[in-house]
């Protein structure tokens, strides 16, 4: 039996993407196959999408780093017939044929049981950018950061990952002051909860300073560069600051000083390779006492035929929120 697929196919200097039909046998090997109801959009399915070698070696390929459905069968003990599952990180969507596609199959060891209390559609309007700001917040809430202290800067904030880490810093009851280029956004990165919103030079006139006024107890960046360097000197005493992007750059330029004279720290994160105990973890949580109330505003649903341009979107910078892509709506 077929089902549709989002191929990317080189032509010529070109990458291009179209929705094919497959049979079961052209997926890879793996104990679960899946049907897949929802996926999202991330800015590494759109590097995937127009052919970066860096994420996807091989083409064509079918991208898509996240996925949420229904088991159809499996050849691990742990996973049934009807099981709702997710799967998101290792290699699904980046060299393994992934979300796009109506159905996948992967090793039983990247499947993650669905929480009870949430929905699959939810378990996409987070996907690996929203797990990826819980996996921030955790970091920086066992570094003691705490909302008395002071306020917690967010980065890029109204991406993926960006604003749902304003929702979730709000919720756990943080000051927070999201940095944005789009101050036409302002008022909904308000209405998720941040308290203040200023402009990225407002962050980066300090960059190349080794010391600065101390202004933030935390920040979770989403962006990199330039962006990491100008945050550091502005860290409040045992002060931190995660980072999981590199849209701004991959080097950044800091002074020692506040590591050894404030104790500041700057903590990477990674979604991808975590064992798989812990993204179950994260997963439940978000099904639970991190619950956001404002996940829905946040995310836009389309379907397979609005996919392109929203990857297109997303690689520009010009994307808002989460995205969620409905398999089964053309």
């Amino acid at each position: 039996m077929t089902f549709k697929a989002y191929r990317i196919r080189e032509e010529g200097k070109s990458f291009v993407g179209s929705w094919e039909s497959l049979a079961e046998s052209d997926l890879p090997d793996g104990e679960v196959t899946i049907e897949v109801a929802y996926s999202s959009v991330n800015y590494k399915d759109a590097l995937s999408a127009n052919g970066n070698r860096g994420v996807t070696k091989e083409y064509p390929h079918t991208p898509g780093i996240d996925a949420a459905g229904v088991v159809l069968k499996s050849q691990d003990e742990r996973f049934t017939a009807g099981d709702e599952v997710v799967v998101f990180g290792y290699d699904l969507g980046m060299n393994t044929d992934g979300g796009y596609g109506q159905k996948i199959r992967v090793p039983a060891s990247w499947v993650l049981h669905k929480p009870a209390t949430l929905t699959l559609a939810d378990s996409m309007a987070w996907g690996t950018a929203g797990f990826t700001a819980a996996l921030s917040v955790q970091k920086l809430e066992r570094m003691g950061i705490v909302p008395d202290k002071g306020p917690v800067l967010v980065t890029g904030a109204t991406g993926g990952v960006g604003s749902v880490a304003v929702a979730l810093l709000a919720k756990l009851g943080f000051g927070v002051i999201a940095v944005s280029g789009k101050p036409e956004q302002s008022d909904w990165l308000l209405e998720l909860g941040a308290t203040k919103v200023i402009g990225r030079d407002d962050v980066l006139a300090l960059k190349g300073k080794a010391m600065a006024k101390p202004m933030y107890q935390a920040a979770v960046d989403t962006v990199g560069g330039d962006m990491v360097s100008a945050i550091i000197p502005q860290l409040m005493p045992e002060g931190a600051v995660t980072t999981c992007g590199m849209i701004a750059g991959i080097k950044l330029e800091a002074s020692v000083f506040p590591f050894i004279l404030r104790g500041v720290s700057l903590l990477g994160v990674d979604s991808v390779e975590i064992p798989l105990a812990e993204k179950q973890a994260v997963l439940d949580k978000a099904a639970n006492e991190w619950a956001l109330p404002t996940l829905s505003s946040m995310t836009t649903e389309v379907g397979r035929n609005d996919l392109p341009a929203v990857l297109e979107k997303v690689l520009n910078g010009q994307g808002t929120g989460r995205y969620r892509v409905d398999l089964n709506r053309d």
